[in-house]
C-alpha cells in the first residue's frame, strides 16, 4: 500500500515557477514507476510526465516538453515536478500517482496549480 501527499501548487503569474513535490508512505517507493497528472475544469484528466523507479527513463507530454522537469529522490520517497514558464492553461488540479504494473494503482488527493495572465 502507497500514500501519497501533493504539496506546492499556488497562484503565479504565466511565465512564473513552481515546484510540485509527492511524498510517498512505504518502504518499497523505489519499485514504482511515478507519474504526474492533470484535470483542468470540464477536462478529462491527462498524463503530464512519469519517471522510471531509477529515475533513469522519464517521459513528458508534448504540451510541457522542455518547460517541466519530473524527478524523484528515493531515499526521501518524493517525486517532484518543476515546471517553468508556467501558461494559463497548465491551470488544473495537479495530482501524483504510482504504479508497479500497467495501471496506476495509487493516487494523491491533489494540488491546485492556477496561473493568472
Amino acid at each position: 500500500q502507497v500514500q501519497l501527499v501533493e504539496s506546492g501548487g499556488g497562484l503565479v503569474q504565466a511565465g512564473g515557477s513552481l515546484r510540485l513535490s509527492c511524498a510517498a508512505s512505504g518502504r518499497t517507493f523505489s519499485r514504482y514507476i511515478m507519474g504526474w497528472f492533470r484535470q483542468a475544469p470540464g477536462k478529462e484528466r491527462e498524463s503530464v510526465a512519469r519517471i522510471s523507479w531509477s529515475g533513469g527513463s522519464t517521459n513528458y507530454a508534448d504540451s510541457v516538453k522542455g518547460r517541466f522537469t519530473i524527478s524523484r529522490n528515493n531515499a526521501k520517497n518524493t517525486v517532484y515536478l518543476q515546471m517553468n514558464s508556467l501558461k494559463p492553461e497548465d491551470t488544473a488540479v495537479y495530482y501524483c500517482a504510482a504504479k508497479q504494473n500497467l495501471n496506476w494503482d495509487y493516487w494523491g488527493q491533489g494540488t491546485q496549480v492556477t496561473v493568472s495572465s
